[in-house]
């Protein structure tokens, strides 16, 4: 009973004093579901600096006045595949690929060409040197045309067509593997962001429960009833925290900066991004799934369609290439008129003349075996390439989905662990203002809340995050 009463006589003098200083021990953070979400780098740090330090005072890494801009991750998206220059380069690239079709297949149709020559020489005069034409130069004047038909090279130029065809393909399935790259990245960046919103949340109210703390420890410490020790490791304690503050706000900032380098947008931009609070969490994969996934990933993912689909078109090309061992037959036909000539000498003033042309290649110094020859190395190679990548998607289509079910199972044992030091900081704060503890054992209930409550945001994103990635494993990343 004797203990008792020196607890309560102890007791009484600290309770009474904190009613006199208008001091009252801070209650636990609370979790981050019940707090707004906030820019945070709209904000100064707060304003709870320990016994002459200083550091709280600095100014805020944006200006205050800044104004951030709301985004959700569907806003986020959107922009990214309008404004994200890799998209739009892509898809010029797409367009350039069907042009190559249109130049191919233009062999395939009529050749007509126009021409008019005016010249002065010595009539009579012959070329003594030069390639093998008409020796005779006269001064004349005249125009015509000309014109040129393939009737057939045997396939060679369709399976240069088919080759172009597949490559187009092949570019327009790159397109879309783009668009996925920055839809995740802009998912990413995204999370991230709301990560250190809630990160910087958390890191708030714990400067705001450890400087509340402080300054109580102070006024007991200047009433002899605290020694310098516990105020020391108080003010400690808050600068631990205002360090995590600053660490918070300069995440924020970064990925406001991240997110807007993939939206395309200035890189000063603020944005704050907004979760849909109605949203439930979305059932991660169901064991023994991932066979199933898989298989639609090897069949869906669009980067590995390209590598297939140029491998297709090398074998279309090397077959084109082995095809020029062939005849190329063409109909010709000219035609024009000379007004201005010597008499006697252009007669009639008029020509026309048709006819139809061989060309059969006898020997091309092996020009053509070694074009043939590249065509299927690059096809084997394309295919190996096109392997590999397979493999790559099957890897991480499994740890997408052990990534997933992890995460989701974290969600719960975060929770849970940030409950339970909640429940222990109350105690120690209970303790604490009975004199039953020291600063130590507040500081380390304290130190766990705030790790709890970090690992309850993290927890959340992180699972978030990991579906979508796995998505994009699987090739079906989409808005």
């Amino acid at each position: 009973m004797k203990g008792l009463t020196l607890i309560f006589i102890l007791a009484l003098p600290i309770s009474a004093l904190a009613q006199q200083n208008g001091t009252t021990l801070p209650s636990a953070p609370q979790p981050v579901s019940q707090m707004a979400f906030s820019s945070g780098v709209t904000q100064a740090p707060a304003q709870y600096p320990p016994s002459g330090g200083s550091a709280s005072q600095q100014a805020p890494l944006v200006d205050p006045g800044t104004p951030a801009t709301p985004i959700t991750r569907s806003d986020a998206e959107q922009m990214a595949l309008k404004n994200n220059p890799r998209i739009t380069a892509s898809h010029l690239l797409a367009l350039a690929a069907g042009q190559v079709t249109r130049q191919t297949r233009s062999g395939e149709l009529p050749q007509i060409y126009g021409a008019a020559t005016a010249e002065k020489a010595e009539d009579g005069g012959r070329i003594g040197a030069g390639s093998l034409t008409d020796s005779r130069l006269y001064t004349h004047a005249g125009a015509g045309g000309t014109l040129s038909q393939l009737i057939t090279d045997f396939g060679h130029t369709r399976d240069l067509v088919a080759t172009n065809k597949l490559q187009q393909k092949a570019q327009d399935r790159t397109t879309i593997a783009t668009e996925q790259d920055v839809l995740l990245a802009a998912d990413e960046a995204f999370y991230r962001l709301l990560d250190a919103q809630s990160l910087l949340n958390v890191a708030k109210a714990t400067v705001a429960a450890r400087g509340d703390v402080q300054k109580l420890t102070s006024a007991l410490t200047k009433s002899a009833l605290k020694s310098d020790l516990d105020l020391n490791i108080a003010s400690a304690d808050l600068s631990q925290s205002q360090l995590l503050q600053l660490d918070a706000e300069n995440a924020v900032a970064s990925a406001s900066a991240a997110l807007a380098a993939v939206l395309a947008a200035p890189p000063d931009t603020l944005y704050q991004a907004v979760e849909d609070p109605q949203a439930s969490l979305p059932p991660p994969p169901a064991p023994g799934s991932s066979p199933a996934l898989n298989a639609d990933a090897q069949a869906q993912r669009p980067d590995l369609q390209a590598l297939r689909l140029n491998a297709q078109a090398y074998q279309k090309y090397a077959r084109a290439q082995q095809l020029q061992h062939l005849p190329t037959i063409s109909a010709l036909a000219t035609g024009g008129i000379t007004p201005v000539a010597p008499d006697g000498i252009f007669t009639p003033n008029y020509y026309a003349a048709g006819g139809v042309n061989l060309t059969l290649p006898i020997f091309t110094g092996f020009h053509i075996e070694a074009q043939a020859e590249e065509a299927r190395l690059r096809q084997k190679a394309t295919e190996k390439q096109a392997q590999e990548l397979s493999d790559t998607i099957a890897r991480d289509v499994r740890i997408g989905i052990l990534n997933a079910q992890t995460t989701f199972r974290r969600i719960a044992v975060a929770d849970q662990f940030r409950d339970q030091t909640a429940q222990a900081l109350a105690l120690a704060q209970t303790r604490y203002k009975l004199g039953l503890s020291s600063i130590v054992e507040l500081s380390q209930a304290q130190l766990q809340s705030t790790q709890a409550a970090v690992a309850a945001v993290n927890a959340r994103y992180d699972y978030l995050l990991a579906l979508r990635s796995l998505d994009y494993a699987r090739g079906q990343l989409a808005p």
